[in-house]
């Protein structure tokens, strides 16, 4: 059976990687999720044939848990809406951190506290050091993931969250603090292991590292939340892979690795493409989520406000549109009518051409995602990098519930808190479009200088309705 369970694993493996390399375009992403999904049935399986003859499993409960894991599991994720999914994400990525710390924990109990070892607990090291890494790193990663949901889901109210914006130089000192905390009582478990430590020291180690995973994410705004989901991805894996080691599971060791290297290398590719380090995300984050953004207009300018008509004529004459999607465009639900707006464009001759920006929305990939599933072409989804020139040569550009990635104060302002973040550069196009509900600021909390340009006018509606707008007014052209 040995033979049998390492030949799954290396199946299961080898599943894993081929998923996660359809993961990397829209057509194949859901063909990816389905073989990565049938890898890891594979390791459950391997695992269980694995500890069949362990005297003290108890099968029962293994039903009962897979069982509440589905009832729990699927619901929400086929009812939930691609608005909420960075928010699913979220939670989900928490369950499996805590899942880690329990394990961890469960390991503690089942030795004595590190002094009574089994055959099955060999190399000891691996035992206390996974056991120990993944109750720091679980823990924290589900309680921070937590965070990162409620902040997502805008259950904070926006003045508490503005405090704790505010009070991020006090969660950095305490969070040294709980740090120190957690490792010095993790060590003095590790020294005594063989001797027993006192049951309430993993506690311990538990509390710190969980109020540590709150303190980090609770200072955090809401325009650095997809780098944080992330990171917490990433730190899932990691302990995921400390738990393997510990329980001598090639399966979780392998998984968690590749959880945590994909993870760690998107976040580093989300950091760069805001131009700042991770640790400046971590220990010095900006916005604290939509607050507004006062008086539209201010000291800006005035703005301009526009009718679906004088839309629909502009970019019925154009030689190329370029639209750029928001939140504001997952809100309303509007990519099945953009992309009915862009056929009929495209049936007078009009190029249309959609510029993602690698931050865009509240989870990486959210964009791409969202107009995948209304089938607009991946070749017309243009990245950063590839569309930026194009503007300057753009007739008209549609900005859909996008903001902060379209704020010219990133390239111009030096005082702006996003200055230094790469943009896309929808200031350059001869006209640009913008489709809000009103004037309020995006999730970054800051005013947007490119609604008072010369060349912008505002689509004031629902994104949904102002498009379905603007497509009965391009049918009467």
């Amino acid at each position: 059976m040995t033979y049998l369970v390492n030949v799954l694993y290396i199946v299961a493996f080898a599943l894993f990687i081929l998923g996660l390399s359809g993961l990397t375009g829209p057509k194949t992403a859901v063909r990816g999720n389905w073989i990565a999904a049938t890898g890891m049935a594979i390791a459950v399986v391997a695992t269980l044939i694995k500890v069949r003859d362990t005297a003290t499993i108890n099968w029962i409960l293994i039903a009962a848990g897979l069982l509440i894991g589905v009832v729990l599991g699927v619901p929400p994720a086929k009812k939930t809406k691609m608005t909420a999914m960075p928010q699913l994400v979220a939670l989900f990525n928490g369950v499996g951190g805590g899942t880690v710390a329990l394990i961890a924990w469960s390991e503690f109990i089942e030795t004595d506290g590190f002094s009574v070892f089994k055959p099955e607990h060999e190399p000891t090291v691996a035992l206390v050091v996974g056991s120990l890494f993944a109750a720091i790193i679980g823990s924290v990663s589900f309680w921070g993931s937590l965070v990162a949901f409620l902040k997502l889901q805008e259950s904070i109210p926006k003045n508490v969250e503005k405090a704790l914006v505010r009070s991020a130089k006090l969660f950095q000192a305490a969070n040294i603090v709980l740090l120190i905390g957690a490792v010095a009582a993790a060590v003095f478990i590790g020294v005594n292991a063989g001797h027993g430590s006192p049951a309430w020291l993993i506690v311990l180690v538990l509390v710190l590292a969980g109020v540590m995973g709150l303190f980090v994410v609770f200072p955090i705004g809401g325009a650095d939340m997809p780098v944080v989901i992330s990171l917490l991805n990433a730190l899932t894996g990691l302990s995921a892979a400390a738990a393997g080691l510990a329980l001598n599971n090639t399966a979780m060791i392998v998984a968690g690795m590749i959880v945590g290297a994909s993870g760690s290398i998107l976040t580093n590719l989300m950091a760069v493409a805001m131009n700042r380090s991770i640790p400046a995300i971590v220990f010095g984050s900006f916005g604290g989520g939509a607050t507004g953004a006062g008086p539209a207009g201010g000291d800006q300018g005035t703005v301009k406000a526009t009718s679906a008509g004088d839309a629909a004529i502009q970019m019925a004459y154009a030689n190329q549109v370029i639209v750029v999607p928001g939140y504001g465009l997952a809100v309303a639900q509007a990519q099945h009518t953009v992309k009915e707006m862009a056929e009929i464009l495209e049936s007078k001759g009009v190029e249309v051409k959609y510029a993602i920006h690698p931050v865009a929305g509240r989870m990486p990939g959210h964009m791409n995602v969202l107009l995948a599933e209304a089938d607009v072409e991946y070749d017309a989804m243009k990245e950063m990098d590839d569309i930026n020139g194009e503007f300057a040569r753009t007739d008209v550009t549609l900005v859909i519930g996008a903001n902060d990635v379209t704020n010219p104060a990133a390239r111009n302002d030096p005082s702006s808190p996003i200055h230094g973040m790469p943009i896309l550069n929808v200031d350059q196009s001869r006209s640009v479009i913008v489709l809000k509900r009103g004037m309020s600021s995006g999730y970054a909390g800051i005013e947007n200088p490119l609604f008072f340009l010369e060349q912008t006018s505002m689509l004031f509606g629902d994104a949904k309705k102002s498009v379905s707008e603007v497509i009965e007014e391009l049918k009467a052209l």
